[in-house]
């Protein structure tokens, strides 16, 4: 996908509760939330985006760390939607 469509994708609110799912060309698909950290603006002029997998959320919202999330090509990406879990 192009960082244009993924960002318009990006613009819709997010219901609360819900996450993103993230299908792949060659992977399964990963339901999370794309992290702004302090280098989202580095890594979207690259196409590539922090995702944070579901199961590292509570996680994330007590200790912030940004190991918990992984960096992909925006360019492997198929299609965003709002995850129905």
């Amino acid at each position: 996908m192009t960082i244009e469509s993924i960002e318009k994708f990006l613009d819709e609110p997010l219901p609360e509760g819900k996450f993103i799912r993230i299908d792949f060309k060659k992977r399964n698909p990963i339901h999370g939330l794309i992290i702004r950290s302090r280098d989202y603006s580095d890594l979207k002029s690259k196409n590539f985006w922090r995702i944070l997998p579901m199961t590292n959320v509570d996680d994330w919202k007590k200790s912030q760390n940004i190991d918990l999330a992984r960096i992909f090509s925006g360019t492997d990406f198929v299609k965003l939607s709002v995850s129905k879990n």
